[in-house]
């Protein structure tokens, strides 16, 4: 039935276009011109319209926009997050304008709602502006309603919770690094397994990150919603950095401009950190990263970066302690059961991008991406449960290289009276894991069992359409995707060659729709269907289990600015799974369980108090069930329920600073709620001045030095000495008081 409306939904919207009145010829002609900062560097998305009309227009990547019906003597007015607005007096509508940007305080009074291209953008990108990415944990933080959660040392890739789904390691949310895909398909640890360590925080240029399966550009994973990180194309200064912390803390960051000049820029950044950690087992983790990135426009016009990076990181772990465990004093909260937990994992990265414009209003843009990465984990959850001898230890490894590409056609047009832009793509993604295996170790030397190993041979080849019309006072966004998946699988536990291959094509319909009540009001509705892929061996092994299981899902809801400084965005939002099917990497299982449906509200505002001083506020609530269990035990375990995050920050000439609270509720561990995850509220602070050409900062994470669990799941384990195994919370705990001290010289 919900298909069917989601299909009556798609096709109301298309006899809607189609009734819509006849384009009008509009006086005037279409004037073309370039928005760039006064350094050169192309600004996408500023927003420039005609004084005195309705008339507007987005900048694209290459900075450029085409905007109808002007005259002589006419004004454009071109605003951009981070800028003063300019205003240009159009002397010849046949020439190309180019139109300078200088940069100026932040002002959020300056900000146009209307026609924002994706809403959430302009929150990301007013949030990067207040609060520039720190570190790599702030990476994700920085998507509304998005937590996070490390428990194994540091190293391993961070637990994802966002509208209502506990995400594991990325099986419902797709995140990229200039167009690279940072999830794992059928990943040793778990579908979907996202490391994003491999990015340097002081590398991210913006963050696109949009809620819901509706975007056709954005494929496997996208149900939750998508993360794409881009780079800077170049450094404004270079400098170098370190930072000192207890838990013996270190971290140093070198980041030095190579070229700099009007159509080249090349630098390079490296980092390093170690840190023990509050754990009475030393987590001994480090991190190596180095990246080097090349961007330019050649004499053909032709627009393009190259990018090369390597990570490497190892460390130990204490694991998910049981509470009875501490609440008898048989260890502390940064205690251990099994202290011989850790792992390795390291990440090599090619990516090139083009773009070219075209004649007749039109660009193409292209990428492609390889990637080198191997990853080794140690883990024991439960203890002594399957082996009261040797303990349960397992032991995870893979090699996989990664390779890919996607371009797209772009093209502006105006069918009379209607703006109108027009993209298809097309793209491959190519994995190929060898060795992937999962087996039974004692204290990481000696191996007990295997019990899965073999190869994954997985490709994902994908085309993509989208619109969009802009008809007066409304916007429309139809798109269509297809992805057709190849599956193959080498057990290398069978005596014979005897190779398992599958395959499968899904079609995924997408439609959003805008109106621009005025400047400072923007409505939208959205819908479409997205998916995540399963593992390669639960397709193969489990064939009559659904392999692309769709997600379903809508958003109501409104941007807009209640006071002149303040920016406030509000949405309803409803998503249904056909099936939450995933591989479960810690056991060498499927785990299926059926059909769910999650519906809650994102409210966020951002509020510019004075000139220096800002406020932001993001709040969910979800509510998340099964739709295939009794009532009362149909509960979805550890899916957040409400959660909050604050944050003040100040900026006043040399120095900047803020403080941030972060809130997760109280959630169900299981599925009857018997068993809960206790939630919690952690304070953190941050302050920065600049004495040129040397800044000195200070962190402190959990400033209230607050008790709490970052991590939380209900497992049955035993103990040495226990006859009986116990179900219960196993967790990891957050950092206590932390305080770390930075100084970093700029050149």
């Amino acid at each position: 039935m919900e298909q069917f409306l989601l299909r009556h939904r798609v096709l109301s919207f298309f006899f809607l276009l189609a009734c819509v009145a006849t384009p009008g010829v509009v006086p005037g002609q279409n004037v073309q011109g370039r928005v760039q900062s006064e350094a050169g560097t192309p600004l996408l998305g500023a927003y420039v319209s005609l004084a005195g009309s309705d008339t507007h227009t987005h900048s694209d990547e290459f900075g450029n926009f085409l905007i109808r019906g002007v005259n002589t003597g006419d004004t454009l007015l071109t605003t951009y997050l981070g800028f003063k607005p300019a205003r240009v007096i159009v002397r010849d509508p046949e020439a190309r304008l180019k139109i300078v940007l200088e940069e100026s305080y932040y002002d959020l009074g300056e900000i146009v709602v209307k026609n924002n291209s994706r809403e959430f953008n302009l929150v990301s990108a007013i949030d990067v502006e207040i609060d520039p990415v720190k570190s790599s944990q702030e990476i994700l933080r920085k998507v509304p309603g998005l937590f996070i959660g490390q428990h194994a040392g540091g190293g391993k890739a961070e637990q994802l919770f966002l509208r209502g789904f506990d995400i594991d390691h990325g099986t419902d949310i797709a995140i990229a690094v200039d167009g690279m895909p940072v999830n794992m398909v059928s990943h040793a640890h778990g579908q979907g397994y996202a490391d994003l360590h491999f990015l340097i925080p002081e590398t991210v240029d913006k963050i696109d990150f949009g809620k819901g399966p509706y975007y056709a550009d954005v494929g496997n994973f996208n149900t939750a919603g998508y993360v794409n990180f881009q780079t800077k194309d170049r450094l404004e200064s270079s400098q170098i950095g370190l930072e000192v912390g207890n838990f013996n803390t270190f971290r140093t960051l070198g980041m030095v401009s190579l070229l700099d000049t009007a159509n080249r820029h090349a630098y390079v950044a490296a980092e390093y950190l170690h840190s023990d950690g509050p754990f009475e087992s030393s987590q001994n983790f480090y991190r190596n990263n180095l990246m080097a990135k090349y961007s330019g426009v050649l004499d053909n016009g032709l627009q393009f970066s190259l990018l090369a990076s390597h990570f490497e990181s190892e460390w130990d772990a204490s694991g998910q302690i049981p509470e009875r465990a501490v609440a008898d004093g048989t260890i502390t909260r940064f205690g251990a059961i099994d202290d011989t937990e850790g792992g390795n994992t390291s990440r090599t990265n090619v990516a090139l991008e083009l773009s070219r414009l075209m004649p007749k209003n039109s660009f193409v843009k292209a990428n492609m991406y390889y990637s080198l990465y191997d990853f080794e984990l140690f883990s024991n959850f439960t203890f002594f449960l399957e082996d009261p001898v040797n303990g349960d230890q397992i032991r995870q490894v893979e090699d996989r290289r990664l390779f890919g590409f996607e371009s797209s056609y772009n093209k502006v047009a105006y069918l009379g009276d209607v703006s109108a832009l027009f993209r298809i793509g097309a793209g491959l993604r190519a994995d190929r894991s060898e060795g992937n295996s999962l087996s039974r170790t004692l204290n990481r030397t000696e191996t007990l069992e295997i019990i899965q190993q073999g190869d994954v041979d997985e490709r994902n080849l994908y085309a993509f359409a989208d619109a969009e019309f802009d008809v007066g006072n409304f916007v429309f966004r139809p798109g269509l995707r297809y992805d057709y998946f190849q599956y193959n699988y080498l057990n290398d536990l069978t005596p014979l060659y005897d190779p398992l291959g599958q395959t499968r094509g899904k079609v995924t319909p997408k439609f959003s729709a805008i109106y621009n009540a005025s400047n400072d009001v923007q409505l939208f509705f959205k819908t479409g269907i997205g998916f995540h892929s399963n593992d390669t061996r639960v397709v193969l092994e489990q064939d009559n289990r659904e392999i692309l299981p769709s997600a379903y899902g809508a958003d109501l809801g409104a941007i807009f600015k209640p006071l002149p400084r303040m920016v406030a965005n509000v949405a309803l939002w409803y998503l249904k799974l056909d099936q939450e099917f995933v591989y479960v990497g810690d056991a060498g299982i499927v785990e299926p369980s059926g059909e769910t449906r999650r519906y809650g509200i994102d409210v966020g505002l951002r509020y510019q108090a004075a000139d220096w001083l800002y406020a932001t506020v993001d709040y969910t609530y979800t509510r998340a069930r099964s739709l295939e269990a009794a009532e009362g035990e149909d509960l979805i375990p550890l899916a957040p329920i409400s959660t909050l995050v604050g944050a003040l920050n100040a900026i006043q000439g040399d120095f900047t600073g803020g403080i941030r609270l972060r809130y997760l509720g109280d959630r169900p561990a299981n599925e009857d709620n018997s068993i809960v995850a206790k939630g919690y509220t952690v304070v953190d602070f941050n302050a920065n001045y600049n004495f040129r050409p040397f800044t000195l900062g200070l962190t402190i994470d959990n400033l209230l030095d607050v008790d709490w669990n970052e991590t939380q799941f209900a497992t049955e384990s035993r103990l040495r000495n226990e006859l009986n195994s116990v179900e219960e919370i196993h967790f990891t705990p957050g950092t206590p008081f932390q305080i770390r001290g930075v100084l970093r010289y700029t050149f």
